[in-house]
């Protein structure tokens, strides 16, 4: 379910949080059209933190540590990083409003970046939004192989760790499946939804 929302063009920041903690969150046709609209689909995306899987290949290339893992040391820059247009996507959701508003967040603290460094080049990342005990992923890229999905092995390493219970990534990909992603009935997710934004975890420091 989807509704325009371009009043002047920003989102503010109570009602994004507000949208979140109803199972809502915003989107764009592209990072040319300034107008937003708000999404609500039937089936949602979750990765359920007790049944996540790490690929062999991908295990391999984790302990040979590639990657300087960082927690929200440069949250534009890997915001910026997920908005690139590349070959396999031409276009992307997130314009100016949504941009900003998610930079807004992540002063407040509520949206965090994990990122993949190599020789102090930033080269793969992903952000997402924190809210009680909920960590929603919002998008993710990846300058070298393997290096967004490295993100999200030590995504789900934190989470666990800090005492979070869903792990929503909007819907499943093929890619996310291989993860553990699987679809839920919108009717289960917001009860799921409900009972993982009581009480608070916290992501970062």
């Amino acid at each position: 379910m989807t509704r325009p929302y371009a009043p002047g063009y920003r989102i503010p920041t109570d009602l994004l949080l507000k949208a979140y903690a109803s199972g809502v969150f915003p989107m764009a046709e592209s990072a040319s059209d300034p107008e937003v609209f708000w999404v609500r689909p039937e089936t949602r995306g979750i990765i359920p933190l007790d049944g996540f899987h790490t690929p062999k290949s991908l295990g391999k290339t984790l302990r040979k540590n590639l990657f300087d893992i960082r927690f929200d040391f440069d949250f534009e820059a890997t915001i910026d990083g997920c908005a690139e247009k590349r070959e396999e996507r031409r276009s992307t959701w997130i314009n100016a409003p949504i941009r900003e508003a998610y930079v807004e967040l992540h002063r407040m603290g509520h949206c965090h970046s994990v990122e993949a460094w190599r020789e102090d080049r930033l080269v793969g990342g992903l952000y997402g939004v924190s809210l009680g005990r909920v960590f929603f992923g919002e998008s993710m890229f990846a300058r070298e192989t393997d290096a967004s999905k490295a993100c999200l092995v030590r995504l789900v390493e934190r989470l666990k760790a800090r005492g979070f219970a869903l792990l929503d990534t909007q819907f499943t990909t093929e890619h996310l499946k291989r993860f553990g992603a699987v679809d839920v009935p919108r009717g289960r997710y917001e009860k799921m939804l409900a009972e993982a934004l009581k009480g608070e975890a916290v992501f970062y420091p």
